[in-house]
């Protein structure tokens, strides 16, 4: 039997719904807007498809976006610095995004650092993070807050289920380690060591949920999906003239229950949730 398919466009727009009703009624308790501004550093075609999605969102919901640039120079780093600080300190602004992939030779962990966790649009800066830790956060890193929203869809009962998440990166892995963990899920994280030593399969094979974050096309096999697992693509990956997922769709569709499209499953999701981050954070400066 064929796994029901999670398309992320549905839940975006259930999201969307709910912000834009939330959003319109703080507009008119507060009379301002919230405003989000994105810092690109040099040209990147994935930031400026990314971008494109942010405005079209923002714009759909009532969201003010800007985006400011800072050309690829030998100067990039410190004008970024400056501008951030900048950004921080104008009381207009409620959310900033720094856009990645960065030039070579910029620090991102740096760069994102100086954004205020009042103003962090990513739940990125180590406050926020560790907000996630705790169990006490309002905004997340976007694509992480997106596998839960698809886990949730599901309305399975998650408590004490076995989850194997591939890829450890800080953006994904790690902050949706955490999420999975305040959910009383059963939570093992695999990563390159892992597959270095030939275990990956056994892992997979156990997983009830499968969430697979790696970058690397079909990585993960079809037949090592447990049957009726739940599982997550979250890699993107361009094979010629195709765009495919981290997990092999064909097999796994046949074992799995619920599992993800590449694409159109977490990726319609994660631009929502910028939004709502955003909206969270106008919400925070109102102490509402």
């Amino acid at each position: 039997m064929s796994a029901i398919l999670l398309e992320g466009k549905s839940i975006a727009e259930r999201l969307k719904a709910k912000i834009k009703a939330e959003l319109e009624a703080l507009k008119a308790k507060t009379g301002r807007t919230p405003k989000l501004v994105a810092l690109q550093i040099g040209e990147s075609a994935s930031s400026a498809v990314y971008v494109k999605a942010q405005k079209k969102v923002a714009d759909s919901l009532g969201i003010e976006y800007e985006l400011r640039t800072v050309p690829d120079t030998i100067s990039a780093g410190r004008e970024a610095e400056e501008l951030i600080k900048e950004l921080n300190a104008d009381d207009n602004i409620t959310a900033i995004i720094l856009q990645l992939p960065l030039p070579k030779g910029l620090d991102a962990k740096r760069l994102i650092n100086l954004i205020l966790p009042s103003k962090d649009a990513e739940g990125m800066t180590p406050e926020n993070l560790g907000r996630i830790i705790s169990g006490q956060y309002r905004v997340g890193p976007c694509t992480a807050m997106a596998v839960m929203e698809l886990l949730e869809s599901t309305k399975v009962d998650l408590y004490g289920k076995e989850a194997v998440l591939v890829g450890h990166s800080e953006i994904v892995g790690k902050p949706l380690a955490m999420m999975l963990l305040n959910k009383f899920v059963t939570t093992t994280v695999c990563h390159i060591a892992t597959g270095e030593r030939g275990i990956l399969p056994e892992h997979v094979k156990r997983a009830e949920i499968m969430i697979a974050a790696v970058g690397r096309p079909e990585i993960i096999k079809g037949d090592w999906i447990k049957d009726k697992a739940i599982v997550i693509d979250v890699g993107i990956n361009r094979v010629g003239d195709k765009i495919v997922g981290d997990v092999e769709f064909g097999t796994a569709s046949q074992k799995a229950s619920y599992i993800t499209p590449v694409p159109g499953g977490v990726g319609p999701i994660t631009t929502t949730i910028l939004m709502r981050n955003t909206l969270e954070l106008f919400k925070d400066s109102f102490k509402l």
